[in-house]
């Protein structure tokens, strides 16, 4: 039987059709974009996405981690992507019992637009806000957007990454299909420790690993030359234009 609290939180992603009419965006145009932009247009709908890609959600694991949405907006958000056939209700096994919400086969198909909208939106991610909220495992994210599709080192890097006050571990590897990456710890030539803005300055060449080093900003552990290499198993396009990330 669902738990007291699992059956409180699908209380709030009932059908409510006034609140469907009020906040959907309808374009009357036969276009496919338009029909798109009817669907995740909306504020909040893609982060929403979001957090999707990174695995199964309760509804109260969406207000943590979406600060500053409303319950009655995110309900709507919920209600309009599950009936768009993009999100679907789930259940943990036993012994939880918890409902979840989770991506579609056609939510899943969102992922190449999602990499790219990152990839874009890195431009305009500089300098950080003082009421940015940031987590950890939104970096998988990020820097699966800027992985290397052609061959890259063939080296495999742990890498602590914090920010916030908050810390996960991801593990790189290069080789002559490209860069992947996963999370969690595990072998390694090299291990970086470091902020996310600060592997971020890293990866464009703004910022030297040794610099990085140097300041206190990076601690390497095991091989320095495996850890070199970072740079070359992600693509930046600010470095391959031989441009930096916007500061302003």
């Amino acid at each position: 039987m669902p738990s007291a609290r699992s059956r409180s939180e699908d209380a709030h992603v009932t059908r409510l059709p006034w609140l469907i009419e009020l906040t959907q965006t309808h374009y009357p145009q036969f276009c496919a974009l338009a029909r798109a932009a009817e669907i995740v247009g909306e504020r909040w709908t893609l982060l929403v996405v979001r957090e999707l890609l990174l695995g199964p959600k309760r509804f109260s694991d969406l207000v943590e981690r979406l600060s500053g949405v409303s319950p009655t907006v995110l309900t709507g958000r919920l209600n309009r992507l599950i009936e768009s056939g993009v999100v679907r209700r789930a259940t943990l096994p036993a012994p939880f019992h918890a409902q979840t919400y989770e991506l579609t086969p056609v939510g899943l198909a969102l992922k190449p637009a999602i990499r790219e909208l990152i990839r874009w939106g890195g431009h305009f991610l500089f300098p950080p806000r003082l009421d940015d909220t940031f987590e950890p495992d939104w970096v998988l994210l990020g820097l699966d957007a800027i992985a290397g599709q052609t061959p890259t080192p063939a080296h495999t890097i742990a890498l602590r990454v914090t920010q916030g006050g908050k810390s996960a571990g991801f593990i790189v590897r290069g080789g002559p299909n490209g860069t992947t990456l996963s999370r969690g710890d595990g072998p390694a030539k090299a291990t970086i420790e470091t902020r996310f803005d600060t592997l971020l300055l890293i990866l464009s060449t703004r910022l030297s690993l040794e610099q990085a080093v140097s300041e206190k900003l990076a601690r390497i552990e095991g091989s320095a030359a495996a850890a070199r290499s970072l740079p070359r198993m992600f693509d930046l396009s600010e470095r391959r234009r031989g441009q930096s990330l916007p500061t302003t």
